[in-house]
């Protein structure tokens, strides 16, 4: 399957500003491009790349003042299946855990495991261990929280959303991972594209989406609080501790957005 990807954001800059983005592929999708993957800026800009110290591919710039456009379109190729389930995956005692994955049992700006600890035991803790457990904690979030965008606010946090049982899909993973981390399963936060294939086109204009990652028996699996479901084309562009640490763009001073567009589709023939 190939899907055809890309988006166009424009910003109006008041003066200069440095910016940091996460708009490029996740470097394990890298293999899958089918044309290039290129970070383009209207006017043209002198963009640095790097690694950040969870593998992200990162576009660093200075912005000068005005009107500002990041763009691009490009293909990949998909496998077209559905998400893998990790149907029996086993849960790792902490102590031998890879060390690399003990940060993403602590908490983070997003996810007050100490906060949520006896709420994520109460609800979760007679549970089965394993991919049983995270599946009855996304079940869980699916089921008791709203989604509306107008419930976005930036400084929401998992707690929040465990309150107020609303949220966009970044809360849903946010109480996800903070409850998973609460009973000892290291999870992160993902973003990247989710297109509406194989599904009924829910109406809404295309958005980049988020999900989570579970590590279970050895690896880490893709699931989703927000649609609790499999789908089919998601592509991964970040990984982090939470939302805080694969914004799509940080800036180092004001930067505000004047269009947002995204696409995720199936291409058919090209």
């Amino acid at each position: 399957m190939l899907i055809r990807l890309g988006y166009d954001l424009s910003f109006d800059i008041p003066q200069s500003v440095p910016v940091v983005a996460l708009l490029s592929v996740h470097p394990s999708r890298e293999r899958d491009l089918r044309e290039p993957d290129l970070l383009l800026t209207e006017p043209a800009l002198d963009v640095q790349q790097y690694f950040d110290c969870f593998g992200n591919r990162c576009s660093r710039f200075v912005a000068p003042p005005g009107s500002i456009r990041l763009y691009n379109n490009f293909l990949i190729e998909d496998s077209g299946l559905l998400d893998e389930l990790g149907t029996g995956a086993e849960e790792i005692p902490v102590g031998q855990l890879p060390p690399e994955t003990l940060q993403f049992l602590l908490a983070s700006r997003y996810c007050e495991v100490d906060l949520l600890t006896n709420v994520a035991s109460e609800l979760f803790g007679n549970l089965r261990p394993g991919w049983d457990r995270v599946m009855a904690v996304v079940g869980w979030v699916h089921s008791k929280v709203t989604f509306g965008y107008a419930f976005a606010r930036p400084t929401k946090t998992a707690l929040d959303v465990y309150v107020e049982r609303v949220g966009v899909c970044r809360d849903f993973q946010h109480l996800a991972i903070t409850f998973c981390r609460a009973l000892n399963i290291p999870a992160r936060y993902a973003t990247g594209y989710l297109g509406d294939i194989g599904i009924p086109p829910p109406g809404d204009a295309m958005d980049f989406s988020a999900w989570f990652e579970v590590y279970l028996s050895g690896r880490w699996w893709t699931v989703d609080a927000r649609h609790d479901r499999q789908r089919i084309g998601r592509v991964l562009m970040a990984t982090g501790r939470d939302a805080a640490d694969v914004a799509l763009t940080t800036s180092f001073g004001r930067m505000p957005l004047r269009n947002f567009f995204v696409v995720s589709d199936e291409v058919t023939s090209e």
